[in-house]
């Protein structure tokens, strides 16, 4: 699996469309690096770069923007709103797959480095880049900002990691480093610039300091007011929305300013921000309404909508959520026509196989039962049943994704062992880890088909609820669907069996064969048990 990096850095001109330009154009040329998005202030004369690449490219991209930054940046004339220290003023890489944050680390001192001593420049490190508790927060580091840098940066204790130990007037300083997804979240008010650094003050965890701490961990914010769009702003930097995530800053700002009776008209999200940030505000509003939403989409708009994330500029996914952005070239088996799958698996190769296809048709029997609940839910008829189905259909809608993204997840395995077992095996030291690597192929071509198996297993109770509660005209679709999650279970189970007998961890196999065999024995339980069940329903109930 390919290793991707992310790259956010902050520079200090958001005004000048043509050297915004000029500096994105310059992570354009960067092979194996892409650029994301660009998100200019006019008020904080500050842009935001996103882009993503391998660990290599990553270092490339960075590097060749900021040269053109410093280049075409002059921080002798600069001012804005936002907190700055330098032309280049903030480059973190963060991991976003297949990547530690150790090797997110060394990016930043590469990137550090390189800057140092090609360019010049001093730079400083921060977060999990940084080793001195001190000089860890950015906040710190950037204190005085860059009118203050002249008499801090020849103090011994701010000495720069890299580069010169002197003032640069024309660059600033630079802080790189290597941290958690930050997510840059502003909360829009109708009242003065006093009103939003108070509320700010109230809930970041600085607060208005060590005697008096805000009530909001992993958050930092200021209070500002923006000309261009007559209005204040809450604006803060959440360092780990799973601390404290980006809804409970929203309704946070909003219990605070109804206090001071200022109106909250919408909020904003700088840069990019992970799916998994907007799905958990979306979870928290469909409980605090009640609402039945599955569909991962219908999630993202209602968080839009509850959050006014499009008040100041339109929110498109497509173009903010970094999954959605991140470009994924490999054909994936879902992604084809009906016809084109088939014919892949009747084709002359041993991928995509069986495993591909039992979790295939385990996700179209939960499809057929998910169908079934959504057919009964919501009619006046079957009101009284509302309030189970409303379990029923969501955990069968996750099994059915689930199992869909087993489908290409087998055959990655299979294709995985297979890259293993053509490895080079001349001299010791390769057949030692040819041999590793072929080993730990195997277990992942078994655990595969076993969490595929995993996933129906979890998927008969909802499936079983179906049966007792769905609509009687739609009996035989519920017979269909728990036939081909016992098929599922069958298919996966064949697989896990296939491929035990080579594995050389003793527990593991034993352990695995047990658990898989009693999952596919239960799973020819509970098929009978709906059975029967359809079998004596006279009507609806």
């Amino acid at each position: 699996m390919q290793k991707i990096v992310e790259c956010v850095p902050n520079f200090s001109e958001g005004r000048n469309r043509e050297i915004i330009e000029a500096i994105a154009q310059a992570v354009r040329e960067v092979p194996e690096a892409t650029l994301l998005n660009v998100d200019p202030g006019e008020s904080t004369n500050r842009t935001v770069f996103t882009f993503v690449g391998t660990p290599d490219s990553i270092v490339e991209a960075a590097f060749q923007a900021a040269k053109k930054g410093y280049e075409l940046i002059d921080m002798t004339r600069h001012s804005g709103a936002h907190p700055r220290m330098g032309a280049v003023d903030v480059v973190p890489f963060v991991p976003v797959a297949n990547v530690t944050m150790e090797e997110c680390v060394e990016c930043s001192r590469r990137f550090a480095r390189r800057v140092g001593e090609e360019l010049g420049v001093p730079v400083y490190l921060y977060e999990e880049a940084q080793n001195r508790e001190y000089r860890k927060a950015l906040r710190d580091i950037r204190s005085g900002e860059y009118e203050g840098i002249r008499e801090k940066i020849g103090k011994k204790e701010w000495t720069p990691d890299f580069g010169p130990a002197e003032f640069v007037p024309r660059s600033g300083a630079t802080v790189t480093g290597a941290r958690f997804f930050l997510i840059a979240y502003n909360v829009n008010l109708l009242g003065t610039k006093n009103q939003a650094h108070r509320i700010a003050l109230n809930l970041r965890d600085q607060g208005r300091g060590p005697e008096e701490p805000g009530r909001l961990k992993a958050l930092k914010g200021i209070g500002w007011y923006l000309e261009q769009y007559d209005l204040a702003q809450v604006s803060m930097n959440l360092d780990n929305y799973q601390v404290t995530p980006l809804h409970t800053v929203y309704e946070e700002v909003k219990k605070d300013a109804a206090e001071l009776n200022v109106a909250v008209v919408g909020s904003e999200i700088v840069g990019l921000v992970p799916l998994e940030a907007i799905l958990m505000a979306a979870d928290y509003y469909i409980e605090k309404e009640n609402l039945l939403i599955t569909d991962e989409r219908a999630k993202v708009r209602l968080v839009v909508e509850r959050m006014g994330l499009s008040s100041v500029s339109p929110f498109v996914p497509e173009e903010r959520i970094i999954e959605y952005m991140i470009r994924d070239d490999r054909e994936r088996l879902v992604e084809r026509t009906v016809e084109d799958f088939v014919s892949a698996v009747a084709a002359r190769t041993a991928a995509p196989g069986g495993g591909s296809v039992a979790a295939l048709v385990g996700a179209l029997g939960t499809g057929l039962g998910a169908m079934v609940g959504w057919l009964t839910y919501g009619r006046r008829k079957f009101e009284h049943l509302d309030a189970p189905l409303r379990q029923v259909i969501p955990a069968l809608e996750e099994a059915r994704k689930a199992l869909t993204a087993a489908v290409d997840a087998d055959t990655e395995a299979f294709n995985d062992y297979v890259a293993a077992a053509g490895m080079p095996k001349k001299t010791e030291e390769e057949k030692k880890a040819r041999e590793a690597a072929m080993q730990e192929g195997l277990k992942q071509a078994t655990l595969v088909p076993f969490r595929t198996m995993e996933i129906a297993d979890r998927a008969w109770k909802p499936m079983l609820e179906v049966a007792r509660l769905g609509q009687y005209s739609s009996r035989s679709d519920v017979e269909v669907g728990a036939k081909a999650l016992e098929t599922a279970l069958y298919g996966a189970w064949r697989n896990v069996v296939i491929n035990l007998p080579e594995v050389k961890d003793k527990r593991f196999r034993e352990e695995v064969a047990e658990k898989a065999e009693a999952m596919y024995r239960q799973g020819q339980e509970h098929l009978k048990e709906i059975q029967n069940l359809l079998e004596q329903r006279t009507g609806d109930a």
